[in-house]
């Protein structure tokens, strides 16, 4: 269904940062049917079970998209699919979250190890860390961090630190080049999770498909301006939908 979109959530804050958007997007277009469907709660890091739980929940023949962990999901998923998704959107999602060798604008294996022990001794404290570097660039850091800590779930911490694994060994190369379908990404070029220069990086990789840096914006642009990201998501599908 093209005037259908599925919009996946990130790492640890629930559904709450994606309902501005989807609201906006909701108001630019009264055809189009916007749902953002939870992660799921798994004490698993295997990425075929995630990928298992979300095909039998997610509507099939829609757009799909997803913000970080949600969009490197979004993406696994549309390649699993293939024709039987619409096209594809990620917002703020970096292919590889973690930097190695053959993907150096990411997180560094250090930094993110670091993260991963915090979250085992206490996924509170990180999630408190965690919704602040999401806010890092922003006009007011502090006001968007406690906005995006008030709207979290309480996710059991076997599952907070399945899903933070998870994210650490993803790796959506091969699925973003084997996905023939329409695809938009978006990245900040102030987010303190995903380096600005992961866009160039993206480009070399996917040179056919739609890539937009937002220059002045967090890593939750998405809350900072909802409805300028759902102006440039509006104008994605209407290029590539039947209308």
């Amino acid at each position: 269904m093209r005037n259908r979109l599925i919009l996946l959530p990130g790492w640890g804050l629930g559904v709450s940062p994606l309902e501005p958007l989807a609201a906006a997007l909701q108001g630019l277009d009264e055809h189009l049917r916007v749902e953002i469907v939870p992660l799921p709660e798994l004490e698993s890091s295997d990425l075929e079970e995630w990928l298992d739980e979300l095909d039998s929940i997610v509507p099939q023949d829609a757009w799909l998209g997803g913000w970080s962990l949600g969009g490197m999901l979004a993406c696994e998923l549309a390649a699993r699919r293939g024709d039987r998704c619409c096209g594809l959107l990620t917002l703020a999602s970096n292919p590889c979250f973690v930097a190695w060798a053959g993907w150096t604008n990411a997180m560094h294996e250090d930094d993110f190890n670091a993260f991963l022990n915090g979250c085992r001794l206490n996924p509170d404290v990180t999630l408190k860390r965690f919704s602040l570097l999401c806010a890092q660039g922003s006009a007011d850091p502090r006001a968007l961090a406690r906005l995006l800590l008030a709207g979290a779930p309480k996710t059991p911490a076997s599952v907070l630190l399945a899903g933070l694994d998870l994210l650490g060994k993803l790796d959506t190369r091969r699925a973003l080049s084997g996905f023939q379908g329409p695809q938009l990404h978006l990245l900040a070029g102030l987010d303190g999770l995903v380096p600005a220069e992961a866009a160039g990086e993206l480009l070399a990789l996917l040179p056919d498909v739609e890539i937009g840096l937002i220059e002045q914006a967090s890593h939750a642009f998405l809350l900072e301006d909802p409805h300028g990201v759902a102006g440039a998501i509006q104008a994605f599908l209407h290029e590539f939908g039947d209308d």
